[in-house]
């Protein structure tokens, strides 16, 4: 039986998280599908206008992202501080760019007079917008249901589009985020549709590298609290070289090339790469440390999260 997501989720422990949705059967609907012949392309840019969108509304930066054929993932960090500081206005507009609002919203934003039952039922739309503008599982859903609405109105057909509830994995220390930002960009090379970072669409990588003053990510800075606590240029030796050692399939190894980021981390190249080159979906709900898991778990009420042996091998505990 799946978990429930507020066990899932800890913003104490941490504010990034990496989820990922699958299309139902695992059927190409997102990309060209070889056995039909339908190309639904189209359809990756859809889901990456709807992200930036939402992170446009959302307490929500957005980390890294990629979207293939079947499936995909994104990494974000959720700002619940930042939520606080909006005024209930503010809040009001923000939720009314996705949703058009009751009639009793409209007639506060537009200054008629209200009873005091309607001020209270308004002020309970704020305080529960205000929650749902920094909600992990309210972000994924705003971005699901649009897409699966319009793909099923352009198959001309109902029914579930996606598999079933987004996958999420708590990424417990910057080391943790560094290795599922590049396993996330690295997604195209390792399935063999794209040679390089930068021919690989519907990425981060890519766009960091085509246009670097988008402003659509979340920045990287090692001074920032706010921001990736990483230097861009580290990043981007990072996945060009795992880009490289993945498509090598030569695994197991320490390389003599190893980026200089990982000696700074103190992360050993050689499980940094395995986890690079991993095809399956991840399979823990949470990624750090052995004591930053256990303690994610006492955060969100489970005995025990998977995970200690790989934690311990990519994110091993600092002397």
């Amino acid at each position: 039986m799946p978990e429930p997501r507020y066990r899932q989720v800890s913003i104490e422990d941490t504010p990034y998280y990496h989820c990922i949705s699958r299309c139902v059967r695992r059927a190409f609907l997102c990309g060209s599908d070889p056995l039909t012949g339908f190309n639904f392309e189209h359809r990756r840019q859809w889901i990456v206008d709807r992200i930036k969108l939402l992170c446009s509304v959302f307490a929500v930066d957005l980390c890294a992202y990629a979207i293939m054929s079947n499936h995909y993932h994104i990494v974000v960090r959720i700002d619940s501080t930042r939520v606080d500081e909006w005024t209930d206005e503010e809040i009001a507009n923000r939720w009314m760019q996705i949703f058009s609002g009751p009639l009793l919203m409209h007639q506060y934003l537009a200054s008629a007079d209200l009873t005091k039952a309607e001020l209270k039922c308004v002020a309970d739309l704020f305080a529960t917008w205000r929650e749902r503008l920094a909600n992990l599982s309210w972000f994924m859903r705003c971005i699901n249901e649009p897409i699966a609405r319009m793909a099923n109105s352009e198959d001309h057909c109902t029914g579930r589009f996606w598999e079933g509830r987004f996958k999420s994995q708590a990424l417990l220390d910057e080391r943790a985020l560094l290795a599922c930002m590049a396993y996330v960009d690295l997604n195209p090379i390792r399935a063999a549709i794209a040679t390089t970072p930068e021919q690989s669409d519907y990425t981060s990588i890519q766009e960091r590298i085509k246009h670097p003053d988008s402003g659509c990510l979340a920045p990287f800075s090692e001074q920032d609290s706010d921001a990736i606590p990483f230097n861009l240029k580290d990043y981007l030796e990072l996945v060009d070289w795992g880009g490289r050692e993945v498509k090598r399939n030569k695994r197991g190894y320490i390389p003599a090339s190893a980026p200089p980021i990982l000696v700074r981390l103190k992360m050993n190249a050689s499980p940094v790469l395995k986890y690079l080159a991993k095809e399956d979906l991840p399979s823990t709900c949470a990624l750090g440390p052995v004591s930053k898991l256990r303690a994610f778990a006492v955060s969100v009420g489970r005995k025990f999260v998977k995970g200690h042996v790989l934690g311990d091998r990519l994110c091993p505990e600092r002397a």
